[in-house]
């Protein structure tokens, strides 16, 4: 037991302290980091924990477990850049766990080590184990969900009393479908695709008794119950808005429509994405990426000598439900017309559980994957550590409030032309308790004649033309930067009227 608790201590701190290194240097990235970002202070603001909103405008887009997350993390470190990111590092690293865990259970602590190491390595899983997004708390839920779904199938009375082995199949039962209504609260119906998964069981093994071990009317009602805590009078509060937008245009708009530019409304193009997933993995997934291949021929072969011919012996259920809740995950992303590489996250889990399996099956494996593992975190570590304080001044929004947060005042009103990224509205609010207005160019001069302090933030070119001659007590700051999002250099001026 102490051996256990050390090794889960070393596994957790290890892997919060690994996704944590730059975290606070890094400015919040351009879309979605400083929406949630925004999202959970305003929730504070408001003192609404049931309805986001961001920039003063219903946020509609995701539920709010994330946000709940961001929220305590700012009482706990104030808001800023570190605190938005921090409750991601701990989802993260709660992953790993989840999957240790469990490869202890069907494989031993070698393919526990591994099966963490290899997803907490994973490129992907790099990047997004520090983003303040909502994709770490689905993955850790879903993989929860994942795990104790095989054990309600794997179920067996050995050397076990039944009662003791009912308690584990009720503890596991719970642990499913609690899982499934917190994957559901991170990031909607995405997350019940383990209930897909464990139906697919009847495809390689029709012996278990599905009905029986999941109960699936009780437990969907149980689900379905905790989801309406907050769904019921989140539809209440918004006229059933959060309804009629979050499902129908963040989850069917997404499925047959391209949003934001990721993917493509021609159905051409759409068939010539529907490799996408499949050719992305071998990044996204990187370095275990270069084993795929060899993983999907030794899944292929047939393993069924170590019990005859009348099934599949234990270890061969466990790659099939893997192989199902993997296949499942990227059929259901590879159908959805919106297109991002992370989307297939959720399947990282048990792919690394796949690879960790055969992996230590092969002690030459297991020595180059020593070295590899060991130079990838070293490379992971120093990228974290100089890569966000190199890059750091080209993001415009966060260098303009730097130079002008002395000059800022609470009651200021702010606007911005051509760049309206929502990191504006995330660190200019720290000081300003107004909201950011969009503005046409023909706009701006009427904006800033206005009477009252206010500032906007326009093109350098266009603040030339519109501000040669703008009053002596007017201050103007200037940055060149990069626009992320759209791909392209830009130079921006904030223009600020004090009074």
């Amino acid at each position: 037991m102490k051996s256990a608790i050390r090794n889960y201590a070393l596994l957790f701190f290890a892997c919060v302290l690994f996704h944590v290194i730059g975290t606070w240097s890094l400015p919040l990235i351009d879309r979605d980091e400083p929406r949630f970002a925004e999202a959970s202070r305003e929730m504070i603001e408001r003192e609404n924990y049931v309805v986001p909103y961001f920039n003063n405008h219903y946020r509609f887009d995701k539920p709010p477990l994330s946000y709940w997350a961001q929220v305590a993390s700012y009482r706990i470190f104030g808001e800023n850049d570190f605190a938005a990111r921090f409750p991601t590092t701990i989802a993260a690293a709660l992953v790993a766990l989840a999957i240790f865990a469990w490869g202890s259970r069907i494989g031993g602590n070698r393919v526990a080590w591994w099966a963490a190491l290899i997803f907490t390595l994973s490129l992907q899983v790099f990047a997004h184990g520090k983003a303040a997004v909502a994709d770490m708390w689905l993955v850790l839920f879903v993989t929860l969900a994942h795990s104790a779904g095989y054990e309600l199938i794997d179920a067996k009375q050995t050397l076990n009393s039944q009662h003791s082995t009912l308690n584990a199949q009720r503890r596991w039962w719970w642990i499913f479908y609690l899982s499934l209504a917190f994957a559901f609260l991170a990031k909607g119906p995405i997350g019940l695709i383990p209930l897909l998964t464990v139906g697919s069981t009847r495809i390689f093994d029709r012996e278990v008794e599905l009905g029986k071990r999941f109960a699936f009317v009780r437990g969907i009602a149980l689900t379905l119950a905790i989801i309406s805590l907050w769904a019921v009078p989140a539809l209440i509060r918004t006229h059933g808005e959060f309804l009629r937008v979050g499902i129908g245009r963040h989850v069917i708009g997404r499925s047959f429509g391209a949003m934001e530019g990721h993917g493509s409304n021609s159905f051409v193009v759409y068939l010539l994405l529907l490799p996408f997933y499949f050719v992305t993995v071998f990044v996204s997934f990187f370095p275990w990426s270069i084993k795929l291949p060899s993983l999907m021929r030794g899944l292929w072969q047939d393993r069924k000598a170590a019990v005859g011919d009348h099934g599949y012996n234990a270890r061969d259920k466990i790659d099939m439900y893997l192989v199902a809740g993997t296949a499942i995950t990227f059929a259901i992303f590879t159908v959805v017309m919106t297109k991002l590489p992370h989307y297939t996250l959720p399947a990282f889990p048990l792919l690394s559980l796949l690879l960790a399996r055969q992996l230590v099956a092969s002690e030459f494996w297991v020595r180059r994957f020593k070295g590899i593992a060991t130079s990838v975190a070293v490379i992971y570590v120093c990228i974290a550590l100089i890569g966000p304080p190199l890059i750091a001044s080209a993001f415009p929004s966060r260098e303009l409030f730097k130079q002008s947060e002395n000059d800022l005042r609470p009651e200021m009103e702010f606007g911005a032309v051509d760049f309206t990224e929502p990191s504006l509205v995330w660190y200019f609010r720290s000081r300003v308790r107004g909201w950011m207005t969009t503005l046409d160019r023909d706009m701006v001069k009427p904006f800033m004649e206005k009477p009252g302090p206010r500032f906007v933030i326009v093109p350098a070119k266009l603040a030339e033309t519109l501000f040669a001659d703008h009053p002596g007590d007017w201050k103007t700051y200037t940055h060149r930067g990069f626009n992320i999002v759209k791909g392209k250099r830009v130079e921006l001026t904030l223009v600020l009227k004090s009074n």
